[in-house]
């Protein structure tokens, strides 16, 4: 059995994730593990590790459900994502439409040029 065997608590001490709780959730090769827990569920080299002495009870290959539900009755904290909302996207006005109406006021303009022309002849 190895020491970074499924159920293994450990904690990063390498990244981003550094200093938190992790559990092994499946053992890939000597060399990297998956962990889950208060760290984003990820492939991690051994060497970024180092283990605890608990360990607890888990599958192998784990779910994060089942991993945050043993985390919870240890009293260790969860790492929690929730999914982003889209937000609304700007919208622009065609230009097309723009360009309609400027024509309709430019043809009223030109209606009225020739009412004046008209009037000032008679």
């Amino acid at each position: 059995m190895s020491l970074f065997a499924p159920g293994r608590l450990c904690v990063k001490i390498a990244g981003r994730d550094a200093g938190r709780k992790a559990v092994v959730v499946e053992e890939l090769d000597n060399t990297f593990v998956i962990v889950d827990g208060n760290v984003r569920r990820k492939k991690v080299n051994v060497k970024h590790l180092e283990p605890l002495e608990q360990t607890v009870d888990i599958p192998s290959g784990a779910s994060h459900e089942e991993v945050a539900a043993v985390f919870k009755k240890q009293g260790f904290s969860v790492w929690e994502t929730t999914s982003k909302t889209a937000a609304e996207k700007p919208r622009q006005k065609r230009k097309g439409l723009e360009k309609a109406g400027k024509a309709e006021i430019s043809q009223e303009k030109k209606e009225k040029k020739k009412a004046k022309k008209t009037n000032t002849k008679n």
